[in-house]
């Protein structure tokens, strides 16, 4: 079967990757040729064969966005739950106490994972990293969606347990730690055997403060010895923060630079609490250096995280440090682009100025910020020999009129409205802004009933024996019927 190349006439403007400078550039009234093969033109005048052509004239053709930070398994039945609740005495988080008693079932979790790729790929996303308990339809989903796909299976020795309201404990298995383990180097490896060419496995353990310093050392070391990526959440709460720093008396990045983790393949998940952060009791600032120093990349996701009144100080910063970040979604509403416009607005207002970050810094942290921290250089970018992944904006929709610059519009004003098709490898995943190989809407109908069973559950696992009127209060009193 021949290969079919698909050629955008006269896109408006085009997103385009200068080798020579190493960055994006605009192009205007330019032609992009793709195929399964990969990008096989980006400029004026495309002479060669073509089996497609699409108008450009209301187009921008821009590089697929890489995510490299989301959750599948739970977290599309927490929308609408917790968003206005936290722990006041763990600095107003709501992870240990609320959010840990959100568990989708098996019959919930493939529903959750459909809502969420479908959201990521209508958003511009065409490589996603998704940190997840392993479940029956986890790869296949992953696959059949047509997404490039870097499933890390989370273990850890660990579990969270809330003592009342005020105090996070450990509860440890060594063990269980030890099986899941076991079970997620069996996975990645079934990954990284997919047919499609699009998966990947990467080791994750989960957090720094639920995995011991020997499996955190031993599960990089594997990862090593098979050239797979690294993800670890590190410095994501100031309740993890306190915890490291009671038992070691470091930072996150001090400690996993002591036991020799950090490095180019290793992801830290969020890295907000650093020694130079102002909620911290460091006076030092020596973590960014660490960081940027060994290469590691930092995955930044602004919105789950702002919801809980914290930020990372700043993204301006880290990047001007020279560290590298990519950007992630972590929880609904799975939105890369909201996202994006909320790293922007975080950076700028946590940076007290508005030349914190401006809005190419930010599409380059989505793209090829992403892309390195996966070590590729194939992806993130539109240039003859990278991946054909790619999104095509409609400058018609009117979120994006008046223009000036596409790309400010997007982000700024329009978001995944304006994202009319994605491709990868040269193959459609979205047309018409509806996902082409997911049952989205199937999915969607689950969520109502799933979200019911989660909370009954909820209420049932709460160590306080809390009603979910207490737990997820309304937004406003609910009147009295008759």
């Amino acid at each position: 079967m021949t290969d079919t190349i698909s050629v955008v006439r006269k896109a408006a403007w085009v997103v385009a990757w200068d080798e020579a400078a190493a960055q994006h550039i605009y192009m205007q009234d330019a032609d992009v040729a793709f195929s399964k093969a990969g990008i096989l033109y980006v400029g004026p005048s495309y002479q060669g064969h073509a089996d497609a052509e699409i108008a450009g004239a209301a187009i921008m053709v821009m590089p697929g966005l890489v995510n490299i930070h989301c959750h599948s398994g739970d977290e599309p039945l927490a929308k609408g739950l917790f968003e206005d609740v936290g722990t006041a005495a763990l600095w107003g988080n709501a992870l240990y106490e609320y959010s840990a008693l959100i568990d989708a079932d098996e019959d919930a979790k493939a529903a959750c994972q459909t809502v969420m790729l479908g959201d990521l790929m209508r958003s511009g996303v065409t490589t996603h990293l998704d940190i997840a308990s392993p479940a029956p339809k986890w790869l296949s989903l992953a696959a059949n969606s047509g997404l490039r796909s870097y499933l890390a299976p989370g273990f850890r020795e660990a579990q969270w347990r809330m003592a009342g309201s005020h105090r996070l404990d450990f509860e440890w298995n060594l063990a269980q730690g030890r099986e899941r383990y076991a079970e997620a180097l069996a996975f990645v490896e079934q990954a990284r055997a997919h047919p499609s060419g699009r998966i990947d496995g990467v080791i994750a353990p989960s957090q720094i403060e639920t995995c011991s310093e020997e499996l955190i050392q031993e599960a990089v070391a594997e990862a090593r010895s098979r050239g797979m990526r690294i993800t670890i959440h590190a410095a994501q709460t100031m309740a993890e923060h306190e915890e490291l720093l009671r038992r070691t008396g470091e930072t996150a990045p001090a400690m996993l630079d002591r036991l020799g983790v950090l490095g180019p393949d290793l992801i830290l998940g969020h890295c907000i609490f650093l020694d130079h952060h102002s909620w911290t009791r460091q006076r030092s600032r020596d973590d960014l250096a660490r960081l940027a120093k060994s290469g590691t990349s930092v995955a930044h996701c602004p919105v789950t995280f702002a919801r809980s009144g914290m930020t990372l100080e700043s993204l301006g910063a880290y990047r001007r440090a020279g560290v590298n970040v990519g950007i992630g979604t972590d929880s609904y509403p799975f939105n890369m682009l909201e996202e994006m416009r909320e790293a922007l607005i975080c950076s700028r207002v946590s940076g007290r100025s508005v030349f914190d970050l401006d809005t190419g810094g930010l599409f380059s942290a989505a793209t090829i910020g992403g892309a390195q921290a996966l070590g590729r250089s194939d992806i993130g970018r539109l240039v003859a020999g990278s991946k054909a992944d790619l999104a095509l904006v409609d400058l018609s929709h009117p979120a994006m009129q008046p223009i000036h610059d596409p790309l400010r519009n997007l982000i700024h004003c329009a978001a995944e409205r304006a994202i009319r098709d994605v491709y990868v490898d040269g193959q459609a995943v979205v047309k018409d802004h509806r996902a082409v190989n997911l049952d989205y809407d199937g999915a969607i109908r689950e969520l109502q009933d799933a979200q019911k069973r989660a909370c009954r559950r909820a209420e049932m696992d709460d160590p306080q024996g809390r009603p979910l009127s207490t737990l997820a209060p309304y937004s406003l009193p609910l009147a009295r019927r008759g």
